[in-house]
């Protein structure tokens, strides 16, 4: 596989950024890490005739705590941000999911961003930050706005995201005192395996151990990362136990929109999303401090 005939601008601020996606127009694409893009323009599932590097903007880089929540700048990598103290400390749900994302030399060029703008439907980010109410700034000469992760898929690879416009940051919300989230996926293998199905459960629990509130998303199981508001909806008002774990699953199953490819068929896929929820709330609910039913 070889790259096709292509010009690579390196951008060395936002407005040139910019700049250069209005003047090339759907004939050139944002260059972060380049591990799905490369892949994409090798194999022909993508075209482009212009790369716009913004690797250079440092600006982008880098995982701190303000007062909104955790920030991550797009441009930080996922092999960085497994490595933050802040991650490890008050964000384990991240971790589930960095750790399965490739080996490590993807992890240390992969960014947050990429993983998130891309929209590849079994993106491992994506079903974590939409249970985890996350959202996203972006960045275009006409100004900023800040869209929820959950609002930010049009369809497969597909987003909102303008021509010109640049995803610059990632905010989760800090999680609140009886809040738990966790992430579980199935992959064919360890190491490089993409997710064939996946499923996050963010839980906050009233002091009794029932469910203020809930949200399930699924990754791999449908055209886009998937907010199941369904699930999360018959969790709420209940303890975790067995019968609201169930329900819940079957909530997910029925909101899966899987696909038959070489990594398993649709129905092999809908039958791992009511294996993997029950996974996911019950992990969740020991990390909010809740039994487990």
């Amino acid at each position: 596989m070889y790259l096709p005939a292509i010009e690579l601008h390196e951008a060395p601020t936002l407005q040139e950024a910019a700049a250069l996606l209005r003047r090339y127009g759907p004939e050139a694409r944002l260059l972060a890490g380049g591990t799905d893009l490369l892949v994409d323009l090798k194999t022909g599932r993508g075209s482009a005739r212009h790369l716009v590097s913004i690797r250079g903007l440092d600006e982008l880089c880098g995982v701190s705590e303000t007062e909104a929540g955790l920030r991550i700048g797009a441009l930080t990598t996922v092999g960085q941000l497994d490595r933050s103290p802040v991650v490890a400390r008050g964000y384990p749900v991240l971790r589930d999911a960095i750790s399965r994302m490739g080996a490590p030399q993807i992890r240390n060029a992969a960014t947050v961003g990429g993983n998130i703008a891309g929209a590849v439907p079994c993106a491992d980010l994506p079903p974590v930050l939409m249970v985890m109410d996350a959202s996203v700034d972006l960045w275009s000469a006409a100004g900023e706005r800040t869209v929820a992760v959950c609002d930010l898929f049009a369809g497969p690879r597909q987003t909102i995201l303008r021509p010109d416009e640049v995803l610059t940051a990632v905010t989760v919300p800090t999680p609140p005192r009886g809040y738990g989230a966790a992430y579980a996926r199935f992959a064919l293998r360890d190491g490089n395996a993409i997710a064939v199905a996946a499923v996050a459960a963010g839980l906050w629990l009233d002091s009794d151990n029932t469910v203020r509130e809930a949200r399930i998303a699924l990754g791999a199981v449908a055209p886009t990362p998937k907010l199941v508001e369904s699930a999360g909806a018959v969790l709420a008002g209940r303890a975790v136990d067995g019968d609201a774990i169930d329900d819940a699953a079957k909530a997910a199953m029925r909101a899966a929109e899987p696909i038959s490819d070489v990594r398993g068929s649709a129905g092999y896929r809908r039958e791992l999303v009511g294996v993997l929820t029950p996974r996911a709330i019950i992990a969740a609910c020991q990390r909010a401090g809740g039994r487990s039913g």
